[in-house]
């Protein structure tokens, strides 16, 4: 178990899923939190539950950012790790929907799962590099497995995800090529127990139980098994790794590159 004493953390999309998850695993391992999510009660229970600090962010607000890490800063002196999991789904291909509805999907998701990720990571490492003691950090960007093997029923999600594979590269080179101290990794999860799977669900019945087919374990991960990947990612434990992935899908990738 990564030992995450003295650390600090921001987790987005905290309400639920994979964030609730990972904001339970970072205070067991030992690190102080600051969960941010648009649902003020379920965020405000989860933080109180585990004695966490919660914030209401819509992550797309490119000015409420520096707020939220000036926050995790006032309250704790510094910042070590930010979860970039808040994300969103538009449930539409690329010919499904008239052009207004379309159009309105791709922005909204795209700010929220490409944007908010790229302005959450510039914000982190402007209060990384100045924390007490050096420069130091580490970021963890979540994607999805439709970032390989992309939805034909869902083209902004998919593209997004993708991007943020990408965005994840880039900003870890560029802070490694700078001695930053600051890494940034990914991990992919394959599919999940979470809110967003449970609303797909609903416009499309039977689709958990055939999405867990796809795995070689044949059932979906839960969130607490994706929230321990992202628990090593963001600890001392692997300090040569940044810009790098890790899948925690149960081998679908392995068996379906093309679902």
């Amino acid at each position: 178990m990564p030992d995450l004493s003295g650390k600090v953390a921001i987790v987005t999309g905290c309400a639920s899923g994979i964030g609730a998850a990972t904001v339970r695993r970072l205070r067991s391992d030992g690190a102080e939190v600051l969960g941010t999510d648009l649902d003020a009660a379920a965020g405000e229970a989860l933080c109180a539950e585990v004695g966490a600090e919660f914030a209401v962010q819509d992550v797309s607000d490119r000015a409420l950012w520096p707020q939220i890490v000036a926050r995790a800063v006032t309250a704790f002196g510094r910042l070590d790790i930010l979860v970039n999991n808040a994300g969103m789904v538009s449930g539409a291909g690329i010919g499904d929907w008239d052009d207004e509805a379309m159009f309105a999907a791709w922005d909204r998701v795209l700010a929220v799962n490409l944007s908010g990720t790229m302005v959450g990571c510039r914000a982190a490492i402007a209060a990384m590099r100045d924390n007490p003691g050096g420069s130091k950090g580490a970021i963890v960007n979540i994607a999805s497995t439709t970032a390989m093997a992309p939805l034909p029923t869902d083209v902004g999600y998919s593209a997004s995800k993708g991007a943020v594979r990408v965005l994840s590269k880039s900003v870890a080179t560029w802070c490694a090529q700078r001695g930053l101290n600051i890494r940034c990794n990914t991990v992919i999860p394959g599919a999940t127990m979470t809110g967003i799977l449970a609303a797909a669900e609903v416009q499309t019945p039977g689709l958990i139980a055939a999405v867990a087919k796809t795995s070689p374990l044949n059932r979906l991960a839960d969130p607490s098994e994706t929230a321990a990947a992202i628990a090593f990612l963001a600890s001392d434990e692997c300090p040569f790794m940044t810009g790098a992935e890790m899948l925690v899908d149960g081998a679908m990738m392995a068996i379906h590159p093309g679902f």
